[in-house]
């Protein structure tokens, strides 16, 4: 079975577009939350937006603006046109600007953005809350791989909205003081937005090319918890099946993998979920983990591709940004604290956690620069 590599990446963050300078910004620790008015009673204010596109502009022209930018970045990144009619899009959001204002249908945005690049084609659409950027990676892959494609552009976009603040903030997932994702006294997330695609290749395409080549997407893996529409299921059985699942597609081992993205949400019953099915899997002697929500904040949909790119970079780069706000980890796992780590040989696996129980995870390898 043919393994897509990646060549081409492209992110628009609260640190900024320049994917160079963001990843150095997110290993010096630095952080975009930051306070965000609002006119409702919010558990806190402050969230991770994006300067250049101003917060008061309506929440559907951000999610296009965002959309649009990431995606012609990520074909130019790749030295591919726009209107390229055999290159597929595949993306993700959670409700977008939906739950703000009215559009016409959930898909409409995406309809918008391809468009808005020149691209002739009818993107795949896919909505499953939080996993979504990394589920819309996951079909790009087996559209690949099975080769239906011999291109794809695929990844996540979402915005902060105050319908979106009122809701975490209703549901008490929202943290009332900051960011500590896997520690001891964490509370809650914070959100973000941002964009993130990447370009996922057939390798004979790629060659014929001459692309440049940042990563192999090894595997893909996913499964459901079936448990309700916000909590997870306790047991963690199916976070660890993703796992074994992407694991498996890739003809690897748990042994294999150098470093581990995790979804991290600061959330107490969804860190303590995550922190027992990946010591399931790995043991209290795995591989180094590291988070980025306590720079990005929680993007929703965006956050699976956000922290795939991560996860590439952190292989191309061999090393991780630390997990801001850990002080006191709450469970035994090789956490990158303090300061960036350095990373071993091996792979780099994503896992992504969302509300309706949808648990995926992608497996990366890198390759020599």
């Amino acid at each position: 079975m043919v393994t897509p590599v990646i060549t081409g990446l492209a992110w628009d963050t609260p640190l900024g577009r320049d994917r160079e300078a963001v990843w150095e910004r997110l290993c010096a620790g630095d952080s975009g939350l930051a306070p965000v008015g609002s006119p409702h009673p919010l558990r806190n204010t402050v969230a991770a937006v994006i300067d250049s596109v101003p917060y008061a502009a309506p929440p559907g022209e951000r999610q296009r603006v965002l959309a649009g930018r990431a995606l012609a970045a990520a074909f130019a990144d790749a030295g591919l046109a726009t209107a390229d009619p055999g290159v597929g899009l595949v993306l993700g959001t959670s409700f977008g600007a939906s739950l703000d204002e009215a559009e016409p249908t959930l898909h409409a945005w995406a309809d918008d953005a391809a468009a808005g690049i020149g691209h002739p084609g009818t993107p795949v659409c896919v909505m499953t809350a939080c996993s979504a950027g990394s589920d819309a990676i996951a079909v790009a892959h087996a559209l690949v791989r099975s080769g239906e494609r011999r291109i794809c552009v695929a990844g996540g976009v979402d915005v902060v909205t105050e319908a979106k603040r009122l809701g975490h903030s209703a549901l008490s997932t929202m943290s009332p003081t900051g960011m500590r994702a896997f520690d001891r006294t964490h509370d809650g997330m914070l959100l973000g937005e941002g964009a993130a695609f990447l370009v996922i290749e057939h390798p004979d395409s790629a060659r014929e090319r001459g692309a440049r080549v940042y990563a192999r997407l090894r595997g893909a893996g996913a499964a459901n918890d079936a448990a309700g529409l916000t909590a997870p299921d306790p047991s963690g059985r199916a976070v660890v099946r993703a796992m074994q699942r992407c694991l498996a597609s890739a003809g690897l081992a748990p042994a294999d993998v150098a470093v581990v993205s995790a979804h991290a949400t600061g959330t107490p019953l969804n860190d303590e979920v995550e922190a027992r099915s990946l010591l399931e899997l790995f043991g209290d002697d795995g591989p180094l983990m590291f988070a980025t929500k306590g720079a990005f904040g929680h993007s929703l949909g965006a956050t699976g591709a956000i922290e795939a790119v991560a996860t590439v970079l952190a292989l191309r780069h061999r090393r991780v940004p630390p997990v801001l706000g850990l002080r006191d980890p709450a469970a035994p796992l090789r956490l990158a604290a303090g300061s960036a780590q350095p990373v071993g040989d091996g792979a780099g696996l994503s896992l992504t956690l969302g509300f309706g129980g949808f648990n995926t995870c992608l497996l990366f390898e890198g390759v020599r620069a």
